[in-house]
């Protein structure tokens, strides 16, 4: 690969619950270069040194070699995280715990030797509505939203004029939050609840219901999601919703029922296009834009 383009070096990052992906971002056509792409396991629980040298395998690869002044990185993490000045806010999340607290920019632009202003973090629902407009889903609109469905409830919207992430998986929702019956948590609560089984995530679920336990399930899911959906709609206004994340998958299972309860016909419901690939081309255009 030619380093020398003006496609290098902007990187983007995405740091999930057990993994950390990276890769170098095409800058004219908002797509990651294939073969740059590193992932590896992260052991959200263990120790902060654990979790660091984690993060550094799969970023120093892409490092090396780059004039050390020119390298620009986009991190796309989640919540809670003070994202402006990089400092990690995970407390009783079972997730980075170990880091709270400690300035991760500061930390990383040590450990890779790079200036600590090279490095920018962005919410990870943020990233992935950002590239999902920027060469996905959203690509041909002018207003968004954006829910990304899995461990947790990722939500973002662009229609005040920028992309952001609204965190609508706070919100009160029945009885306690929004996330609480809007995530793979549910499913798995869920399922134990009709069976007295225990399932490790949504597929082994698919796998070993009954068909009607399975339609009863995800049309309860369609439910929560339509009634979570209709006022994040009307608050927002936008042309269409794109819905991420590993739940997005299973689109047919729950998808026609949804649409059916949705109030605002009008409004196209779009699965993601990009997948995981946008919270990486959505972190890295933090940098593509101020080009």
């Amino acid at each position: 690969m030619n380093l020398n383009t003006a496609l290098i070096p902007f990187i983007g990052v995405d740091i999930g619950g057990s993994h950390i992906t990276a890769a170098y971002i095409d800058s004219s056509a908002y797509h990651i270069i294939p073969d740059s792409l590193k992932r590896e396991r992260v052991a959200s629980e263990a120790s902060a040194d654990i979790i660091v040298d984690s993060w550094l395998n799969a970023l120093s690869p892409l490092i090396a070699g780059l004039p050390v002044d020119q390298v620009k990185i986009g991190v796309a993490m989640p919540g809670p995280f003070d994202y402006k000045n990089g400092i990690a806010l995970f407390k009783n999340v079972k997730k980075y715990d170990s880091l709270y607290g400690l300035d991760m920019g500061r930390i990383l632009s040590a450990r890779l030797n790079i200036p600590r202003q090279s490095i920018i973090f962005i919410n990870d629902a943020e990233a992935f509505l950002m590239g999902e407009m920027a060469a996905g889903a959203a690509a041909d609109v002018g207003r968004a939203i954006g829910i990304t469905l899995g461990t947790g409830l990722g939500s973002a919207s662009n229609c005040s004029g920028k992309v952001v992430d609204v965190n609508r998986a706070a919100l009160p929702f029945l009885e306690q939050h929004a996330e609480e019956y809007i995530s793979t948590r549910w499913f798995l609560t869920r399922y134990k609840e009709l069976t007295g089984k225990e399932v490790k995530n949504v597929e082994d679920l698919l796998n070993s219901a009954t068909p009607a336990l399975k339609n009863q399930i995800f049309d309860e899911f369609a439910t929560n999601l339509a009634s979570f959906l209709n006022d994040f709609i009307a608050d927002e206004n936008p042309e269409v919703l794109v819905i991420g994340g590993n739940i997005a998958r299973t689109w047919d299972h729950f998808m026609p029922q949804l649409q059916q309860k949705i109030v605002n016909k009008n409004l196209m419901i779009r699965q993601t296009e990009m997948w995981e690939d946008a919270a990486l081309v959505g972190a890295a255009c933090i940098w593509i834009n101020q080009q």
